[in-house]
């Protein structure tokens, strides 16, 4: 039944592709920035309605109102495809560091380049570092929200990977809150293309604020909240945090 409801899914996803980009990509370049982000939110509800629907996953939402109004640093566990689709229907709009491959996608790459994304090239880690805080800063000083994943890759279930600072650091010198945000979406959506059924938890935080902060402090207490909160709906078990190498000099 599950490689049933996964095949009837994901032949719904990739219609749903080739529909908005053969729909929603010539109008999205005819509309301005923030009209965009709402059409192809369109997009993304019917992802993410049609993953419950077809492969009985049923989703709890907690903390959805302790999203602020204004522009902020998302910064979110990375586990599945899933919350790149839901992230940008929690707070938008939001603008996201992805990796530079993604935007040569046909279709899909195409319009993601309509909605702002801060590509980075992780072969010049140095360059890459620059060009996210440089762009993301741009990003929120024009009201729109960034969503970054701190983990720098997907972490599958049961596995821990150290956070890096850059969301931190971007927040705390624009002043903008970070939004800390937990999920188990790979047990539902992991790297295998069959889905499973049941409980896709997300749990938002409280915002933490940055003015007058160091980077360090705000990165330790966000990372310290979604660990802890990991820990409390995730059904896979998960290690003790990996020892933390010194940090990396950032670019002023």
């Amino acid at each position: 039944m599950k490689v049933f409801r996964s095949v009837i899914f994901y032949i719904g996803y990739f219609l749903a592709i080739l529909v908005s980009g053969l729909v929603m990509l010539p109008l999205g370049l005819m509309l301005p920035v923030r009209a965009r982000f709402r059409l192809f939110n369109c997009h993304n509800r019917f992802i993410v309605t049609w993953l419950s629907l077809t492969c009985g996953i049923r989703y709890r939402v907690e903390g959805r109102e302790r999203v602020p109004d204004g522009p902020c640093v998302v910064l979110a566990n990375h586990q599945s495809e899933w919350e790149t689709v839901y992230l940008q229907l929690l707070k938008t709009p939001i603008c996201t560091v992805l990796k530079k491959e993604l935007l040569t996608i046909p279709l899909f790459g195409w319009g993601v380049r309509l909605l702002k994304p801060i590509p980075l090239d992780r072969s010049k880690p140095s360059a890459a570092m620059r060009q996210v805080l440089s762009h993301g800063r741009q990003r929120l000083e024009k009201g729109l929200s960034v969503l970054i994943f701190p983990e720098g890759t997907r972490v599958p279930p049961g596995e821990r990977r150290r956070f890096n600072k850059s969301g931190a650091v971007i927040a705390c010198r624009t002043g903008v809150p970070v939004l800390p945000v937990a999920h188990n979406a790979g047990e539902r959506w992991g790297r295998h293309w069959i889905k499973q059924p049941g409980v896709l938890n997300v749990v938002v935080g409280e915002p933490i604020a940055t003015v007058g902060r160091r980077p360090e402090d705000v990165m330790a207490e966000m990372e310290a909240w979604i660990e802890r909160t990991l820990d409390e709906i995730s059904e896979v078990p998960r290690p003790p945090l990996p020892e933390r190498a010194p940090p990396a000099e950032l670019p002023s």
